[in-house]
């Protein structure tokens, strides 16, 4: 079994395994004509089962046809120019090729002796996006698993740095359109179940800014403390702008600890056309960005970022076996000082050999594609009078409905819409996502791919309009 380790003895088999595993993804990646072949769980559930994982192939060539069957051949590809669902990207090749270097090298981030330059390369990458925002000298941070981690170490900070002794006198704030991690991350952080307080949210999904006003007024009067007011850069719905400059003055006037979820929008900051649409940004206390959404690289690629890195020291924990104080005496650099996590995959090379090799503008002028694709759809979606369209969008995501011209029950509009969805994805031509609006089913687009054109989003919308008509004429059928 020594003939699997990857060391000096197997280096051409490891050349040999991967090129024919590359090979085999390559070919799919160019004969792939559906996003998703419809497959079922039901269907294809069986096939994994019955395979006898105490039984080795002994071959790489048959693993990768068994593969081939359980797993690549009924992959949903983001790649596909109508997949339209959910905060995928496809990915450029620069970065596939670093996550190759990092899987095959395998350092982890925690500590120097595990890393070395590889604790320097993120270092460099969390300096660069903090410059990028604006964050000043005194910035710091560390690359996460993803944007719900992000939120939850922002808020862990916030919450250590409010000055009280009661958890439950602590309130975050955050519009009714912000990620569920912020709920999700007060519950692991032992906040009171009404610790979340909800803004609205005005025609545009924007938090309104009036009404935060009176909710932090409200919470000194009663006596709470305000911990932190979580802004949103990109809303996972509608892609939203929360108005920055507003709540950062709202959070200087309060004292309060100021978080900017920009998961979904850290794509401006590399922005050649839409920068200024993320101003403000720069005034936050901790930022959240998801290099895996808009910066088009493999999952997970991701950061939290602080204007003061002495923060994160409340994130810090010293064991003998691992980063000793001294450590820190010696200037060693150990990336586990800051982080939530302690092993961790050196992800930042994915952004490194990106950078390296398209440069900012490159990923930049990617992610103005899509945002203004999604202004084109808007225009489409405006003039088509089978559909209603939420809000013209502010970075690349569109909800709408389709609304037939004979029927007016909205219960019954809603279960066409949710039966179109749903035929859509089995039969694999595009997929696209679900959500609610004042508790009614829409549909979403959310376009991350530059190979998509307006021609995709026109076909998928009258396939849409097609499945939707289907059902209530079945509808009409089995009532008649």
């Amino acid at each position: 079994m020594r003939s699997h380790l990857l060391n000096d003895l197997t280096a051409e088999d490891y050349r040999r395994s991967v090129t024919e595993g590359v090979e085999r993804v390559a070919a799919k990646l160019a004969t792939t004509e559906r996003p998703f072949t419809g497959v079922t769980a039901d269907t294809l559930a069986p096939r994994i089962e019955q395979i006898d994982l105490d039984r080795p192939l002994h071959d790489t060539t048959a693993a990768l046809d068994e593969l081939e069957e359980v797993y690549l051949r009924d992959a949903v590809y983001f790649h596909h120019p109508r997949y339209l669902a959910h905060l995928n990207c496809p990915v450029v090749i620069p970065a596939v090729l670093g996550e190759a270097v990092l899987s095959a090298v395998n350092s982890s981030l925690d500590t120097w002796d595990q890393s070395a330059g590889g604790t320097l390369i993120e270092r460099r990458l969390v300096d660069w996006t903090a410059a990028r925002i604006g964050l000043g000298l005194s910035a710091d941070g560390v690359f996460t698993s993803g944007g719900t981690q992000s939120n939850l170490q922002a808020l862990l900070l916030a919450r250590e740095e409010a000055k009280t002794d009661s958890l439950d006198r602590l309130r975050v704030f955050a519009s009714e359109a912000s990620h569920f991690s912020v709920r999700k991350s007060a519950k692991l952080l032992g906040l009171s179940a009404d610790a979340v307080v909800s803004i609205p949210v005005d025609h545009d999904r924007r938090m309104q800014t009036v009404a935060l006003a009176h909710e932090l007024e409200r919470c000194r009067r009663d006596g709470l403390v305000p911990m932190a007011v979580v802004a949103t850069g990109g809303t996972t719905d509608f892609g939203s702008i929360d108005p920055l400059p507003e709540i950062a003055e709202l959070c200087r006037q309060y004292g309060v600890w100021m978080h900017v979820d920009a998961a979904y929008g850290c794509g401006l900051l590399a922005s050649v056309k839409y920068r200024d649409r993320i101003d403000g940004i720069e005034r936050a206390d901790s930022v959240t960005v998801d290099y895996h959404k808009s910066f088009f690289q493999p999952v997970s690629s991701s950061a939290v970022l602080v204007r003061d890195g002495a923060v994160l020291r409340h994130a810090t924990y010293h064991a003998d076996y691992l980063n000793p104080r001294r450590m820190v005496h010696e200037r060693i650099p150990n990336q586990v000082d800051k982080s939530l996590q302690t092993t961790r995959r050196f992800d930042a090379l994915k952004l490194w050999m990106t950078l390296r090799v398209m440069g900012a503008d490159g990923i930049g002028s990617l992610f103005d594609e899509v945002c203004d694709l999604a202004d084109e759809g808007w225009r489409l979606l405006a003039a088509d009078p089978r559909f209603d369209v939420v809000v013209r969008p502010s970075l690349s995501t569109l909800v709408f409905r389709y609304i037939p011209a004979a029927v007016t029950a909205p219960a019954e509009i809603d279960r066409a819409n949710l039966h179109a969805r749903k035929a859509l994805f089995a039969s694999g031509d595009a997929v696209v996502a679900g959500t609610k609006v004042g508790g009614r089913h829409y549909l979403k687009f959310t376009l991350l791919n530059p190979e998509t054109t307006a021609d995709d989003i026109a076909a998928v919308l009258d396939l849409i309009a097609g499945h939707a008509e289907q059902y209530l004429g079945e509808s009409v059928d089995r009532a008649s």
